[in-house]
C-alpha cells in the first residue's frame, strides 16, 4: 500500500537455507542490441556481396545500447518501519563519492564494476547517525508484459549460527541467506548517552553483486542475483583521523566447467598429435646426422623438437580462446556468455606462460644451430695466363699461374652476412602499428570487462577492469593480422616489384662465378649452384655486360646445376664418406684458431691456411664435377610426402642425393626462413609483459629492444663463424 509501482509483488517470504528458490532462473536482458539492429543483420545477410557483410559486421560490432538492471530497494528504519521505495541509481549503496554517471554504470547490464576508498570514520557519523535496513528486489517483466519483484538474496559474510561463520566457507549448502542488510550501524556502538559518539561502528566495507547466467541459455536467461556483504567493526577513537578501507563491485559469472573441459579435450588432442609429429622430427634430423643410435643426444632433440610443438599447441589454444570471448562477449546480440572472472583466468595465464617458456627454448635452439652451421664458398674461377714469380731466397725468376681474385669471394661473403637477419616482416613496423592501433585508435578498449564494443570512450564515463584473456585476445589478433598482411604485401608486390634479396643472391652468386655449400647438420644442408655459364666472372665491364646481354637472349647455356635446367639451389644429403672427407679438410681449415703453442709462426699459419682453404675449394669443385666415384652424387626430386614431412627417405649410403629445390630452402639457417617462430616468440613476449605492466607502452618497447638484442647477437656471432668457416677476414665484412 506504500508503493507507487505498478509492479506484481512475488510472495517469496524469507529466503531459507535451501537453494532451489535462489537457483530459479529470471529472464532478464535478452539483447545488448536494439529490434532495429536485429532487422539490419537480416538484410546484411541478404547481400550477396562478402564486403557487405564485413562492412555490416563492422558496424554492428560497433554499435551498441545499454541494458540496465533495474535494482529497487525497500528501506526501513531501526524501528522496522517502512520508509520508501527507492531505486539502486544515484549510488544508494555506495559509500565511495564519484560522479552520477560513474556511480550508474555499476547496473550496467555485462559490465563489470569495482570502486574502493577509503572513508573517514567523522563523515561516516555525519551521513549515517542513523542504521537504515534495505531489502533488495529486482524488477523485471514477465511473459505476459507485466512488472514483477524477485527478492534479492543476501550472503552475510559474519553471520554466525551455532559459533559457526557459516556463510565463509565455499560449500553453499551451509549457507544462511537472508534478505535485510544495512551500510552503516553507528547506533548499537552507543553505550549510556545517546548523544555523544558510539564506541564502536560496524560498516558494510565489502558489498558485492553477484549475476550468474543460466547455462546454455541463448536469450538472457540469469539467476537471481546475489548480494555479498562483509562488515567491520571500526573503533572510534579519533573519528577525524581515522579512516576505513570500503569497496562496491558488480561481478558477472557464469559454468566455465564446460569450456574448460572442452580446453582440456583439445589440449590433449593437440599435445598428443605433437608427440607425434616431434618423433618423426626427431627421425629426421637422426638420418641427417647420420646416425642411427639413439644416444642422450636423441633423447634431448626429441625434448626440445616437443617443445616448440608444445608451445605452438599451447600458442593455437589461448590465440582461439581469447579470439572466441573478443567475439562471442563483444559482438553477442542475445546474451549467451560472460567473461571468466579474474579467479578463473588463472589456467589462461599458465597456458600463456608455458607457451612462452617452451617458444623461448625453441628461439635459443634455433639461434644456436644457425651461429653453428658449416658454410663455405666455393670459387669456380679459373687462371687466366700465367705470370712470372721471383722466387724467395733464390732471385730466379720462374712462370706461375695468374692469381684469381678474391673480392669476389669477399663481396658475396657479406651479402651473405647481410641476408642473416633478413625477415619477412619489418619488425619496427610491426611493433609500431600495433601500438599505433592499440593504444591510437582505441582497441585496447575492446578489453574492457563491459559490453561495449566502442573503441573511443569518454574521460567522464566509467572505465571497466581489464580482461586478461581479451588483453591477449586483442593484442594477438593485431600482431596477426598486421604480420599476415606485411607478408602478404612482401610476397605479392615487394618481393615481386621491388627487392628480392635471396633470389638476387642466388643471381650475384651465379654472375660472381662462386657457389655456397652449407650443412646445418652433420650429412645435411644446402647448395647454391653459381658457377658462370661464361667461365670467368673477373672481367672488365664491357665484357660482364656482353656477358649478361648472351644470357638474356638464350645464346649460351643456362644457369642449372643439370644440362639444360635452371636449378640453382638444392637440399643435399650427403654420404658418411663424403662428410669425413670435409672434416679432414676442415680441421686444417680452422687449425689457425688453435692454441699458440701448437703453431710454428704466423707465417706457416698463414700457409697452413691458405693450403687449406685451396684443398677445399678444389675437393668440393671436384666433388660438384664428379671427379670422386667414390664420392659421388645423384640429382632427383623429393616426393610430395617428403616435402610434407620435411625429412628424406633414402639413405646416401653410396652416393650422396642433391634434391631439386624449386624456391630457397636455404633460408632456413637464415631468419628468413624462420619467420612463423620468430613472430610467435614476438607475440608471447609482448603479452608476457603485458599481462605483468597491464601496459602495451612498455611492452612494445621491451619487444624491441628484445628483437634488437637478439639480431645484434644473431649478426656478431654469425658473422664470426662464417669468418671461421670460410677463411673470410672479418674486417672485409662491413
Amino acid at each position: 500500500s506504500n508503493t507507487n509501482f505498478s509492479v506484481k509483488l512475488k510472495k517469496l517470504g524469507v529466503i531459507n537455507t535451501k537453494l532451489q528458490q535462489y537457483y530459479s532462473a529470471v529472464h532478464y536482458a535478452e539483447s545488448f542490441r536494439d529490434v532495429k539492429h536485429q532487422t539490419m543483420k537480416m538484410h546484411c545477410l541478404k547481400c550477396v556481396y562478402p564486403l557487405c557483410w564485413f562492412c555490416c559486421f563492422f558496424v554492428f560490432f560497433l554499435h551498441h545500447q545499454d541494458v540496465k538492471l533495474q535494482f529497487i530497494a525497500a528501506s526501513y528504519d531501526a524501528a522496522g518501519n517502512f520508509l520508501q521505495w527507492q531505486s539502486l541509481e544515484g549510488g544508494i549503496l555506495q559509500l565511495c563519492p564519484d560522479t552520477q554517471t560513474k556511480l550508474n554504470a555499476a547496473y550496467v547490464f555485462g559490465t563489470t564494476y569495482e570502486q574502493s576508498c577509503k572513508i573517514s570514520v567523522s563523515k561516516i557519523l555525519l551521513d549515517f547517525p542513523n542504521p537504515i535496513f534495505y531489502d533488495l528486489f529486482l524488477e523485471y517483466n514477465g511473459e505476459n508484459g507485466q512488472q514483477h519483484l524477485w527478492a534479492v538474496p543476501v550472503l552475510n559474510l559474519d553471520l554466525q549460527y551455532r559459533e559457526m561463520y557459516v556463510n565463509q566457507g565455499s560449500n553453499m549448502n551451509n549457507w544462511l541467506l537472508t534478505r535485510r542488510f544495512f551500510l552503516v550501524d553507528a547506533l548499537s556502538g552507543k553505550e549510556n548517552d545517546m548523544g555523544k559518539l558510539p564506541r564502536v561502528i560496524r560498516v558494510a566495507s565489502k558489498i558485492s553483486i553477484s549475476v550468474r547466467l543460466v547455462s546454455h541459455t541463448q536469450r538472457g536467461n540469469i539467476y537471481p542475483p546475489l548480494i555479498t556483504v562483509a562488515y567491520t567493526d571500526v573503533l572510534v577513537q579519533n573519528p577525524d583521523t581515522q579512516s576505513v578501507m570500503v569497496s562496491f563491485s558488480v561481478n558477472y559469472e557464469m559454468n566455465q566447467s564446460e569450456a574448460q573441459i572442452q580446453t582440456d579435450i583439445t589440449l590433449g588432442v593437440l599435445g598428443g598429435l605433437a608427440v607425434l609429429w616431434s618423433l618423426l622430427k626427431t627421425a629426421g634430423w637422426k638420418r641427417r646426422t647420420g646416425s642411427s643410435v639413439i644416444d642422450l643426444q636423441t633423447v634431448l632433440k626429441f625434448l626440445l623438437f616437443y617443445a616448440g610443438d608444445l608451445a605452438n599447441v599451447f600458442f593455437i589454444i589461448t590465440v582461439g580462446t581469447g579470439i572466441y570471448w573478443l567475439v562471442f562477449f563483444k559482438a553477442q546480440q542475445f546474451v549467451s556468455v560472460f567473461l571468466p572472472l579474474p579467479s578463473q583466468e588463472k589456467a589462461f595465464v599458465t597456458y600463456i606462460a608455458c607457451a612462452f617458456s617452451l617458444k623461448a627454448l625453441q628461439f635459443l635452439q634455433l639461434l644456436v644451430s644457425q651461429l653453428t652451421i658449416d658454410i663455405f664458398f666455393i670459387d669456380w674461377e679459373r687462371p687466366k695466363g700465367k705470370v712470372l714469380k721471383a722466387v724467395e731466397g733464390k732471385g730466379a725468376v720462374k712462370s706461375a699461374a695468374a692469381p684469381v681474385s678474391i673480392w669476389r669471394t669477399y663481396f658475396i661473403a657479406n651479402e651473405w652476412n647481410e641476408i642473416q637477419t633478413v625477415r619477412k616482416i619489418n619488425p619496427v613496423f610491426q611493433v609500431l602499428a600495433v601500438l599505433f592501433f592499440l593504444e591510437v585508435v582505441g582497441f585496447s578498449n575492446l578489453a574492457l570487462m563491459d559490453s561495449s564494443s566502442s573503441l573511443t570512450r569518454s574521460s567522464d564515463t566509467y572505465i571497466a577492469p581489464w580482461s586478461r584473456i581479451l588483453r591477449f585476445g586483442v593484442s594477438a589478433a593485431l600482431w596477426l593480422a598486421i604480420a599476415f598482411l606485411q607478408i602478404i604485401f612482401f610476397a605479392v608486390f615487394y618481393e615481386r616489384f621491388v627487392e628480392d634479396k635471396l633470389n638476387q643472391f642466388v643471381d650475384l652468386c651465379c654472375v660472381s662465378n662462386i657457389s655456397v655449400f652449407i650443412l646445418s647438420h652433420s650429412c645435411f644442408g644446402y647448395y647454391i649452384h653459381g658457377r658462370s655459364v661464361h667461365g670467368h666472372a673477373d672481367t672488365n665491364m664491357e665484357e660482364m655486360n656482353m656477358n649478361l646481354k648472351r644470357e638474356a637472349e638464350n645464346l649460351c647455356s643456362q644457369r642449372g646445376l643439370l644440362p639444360n635446367t635452371d636449378g640453382q639451389t638444392f637440399q643435399i644429403s650427403i654420404s658418411r664418406k663424403m662428410r669425413l672427407q670435409y672434416d679432414r679438410i676442415h680441421e686444417t681449415l680452422t687449425r689457425r684458431r688453435g692454441p699458440a703453442r701448437f703453431l710454428d709462426s704466423s707465417a706457416n699459419t698463414f700457409e697452413q691456411s691458405t693450403r687449406a682453404y685451396n684443398a677445399m675449394n678444389k675437393f668440393l669443385s671436384s666433388f660438384i664435377d664428379h671427379v670422386h666415384k667414390e664420392m659421388d652424387y645423384i640429382v632427383k626430386d623429393k616426393l610430395l610426402l617428403e616435402r610434407i614431412l620435411g625429412m628424406e627417405f633414402m639413405e646416401p649410403i653410396e652416393k650422396s642425393i642433391f634434391y631439386n629445390d624449386e624456391g630457397h630452402s636455404f633460408d632456413d639457417v637464415l631468419y628468413y626462413g624462420n619467420e612463423t617462430t620468430l613472430l610467435i616468440f614476438d607475440i608471447l613476449f609482448f603479452s608476457i609483459v603485458d599481462l605483468a605492466s597491464q601496459s602495451f607502452v612498455l611492452a612494445a618497447i621491451l619487444t624491441y629492444l628484445q628483437q634488437e638484442i637478439f639480431r645484434f647477437i644473431r649478426n656478431t656471432v654469425g658473422q664470426k663463424n662464417l669468418t671461421s668457416k670460410t677463411l673470410v677476414d672479418e674486417r672485409f665484412l662491413i
